[in-house]
């Protein structure tokens, strides 16, 4: 008998459409497509464009690239690490700050962005602080720095 095979933990983004269709406004960009070209795509909820890739490092910086695009056709970019937390997600800024060393991972867990999860749709968002109990089934939790707590 064999050994299962054990899939290592990988970050993850998760770029959250505006007013129009996330996808495709990333992928009829040629600059946009050519950054996204060697990743598996897929939509993990309604208008929603998710990838995996090898670190928080590396997710940062495809943000980077992304940057002009991001500004422009998408509401939010959500970065999740599973050295941080398996459940839940970091805003971009949360995450920059983390990779750039000016937050620890444990000092980021108060202050949070939530979007309620209808009918496969993010929801609008609501803030929430402290150590709540989240439903993590019916919720995406974001942290968020607390200047996006906030404002």
């Amino acid at each position: 008998m064999s050994a299962p095979v054990v899939l290592p933990a990988v970050t993850q983004v998760c770029l959250v459409g505006g007013d129009c269709d996330i996808r495709y406004e990333l992928l009829s960009r040629e600059t946009a497509r050519r950054a996204l070209s060697t990743y598996d795509l897929t939509e993990p909820y309604t208008n929603t464009l998710s990838l995996s890739t090898v670190s928080l490092g590396a997710a940062v910086s495809l943000l980077n690239d992304l940057n002009w695009y991001l500004v422009r056709f998408a509401s939010d970019a959500l970065v999740r690490d599973p050295s941080i937390s398996d459940t839940e997600w970091l805003s971009r800024p949360l995450a920059e700050a983390i990779r750039d060393g000016r937050l620890q991972p444990d000092e980021t867990d108060d202050t949070y962005r939530i979007y309620p999860i209808e009918d496969g749709a993010l929801a609008a968002p609501s803030f929430a602080s402290g150590r709540d109990a989240f439903d993590h089934e019916n919720e995406l939790v974001v942290r968020v720095t607390e200047d996006e707590y906030e404002g």
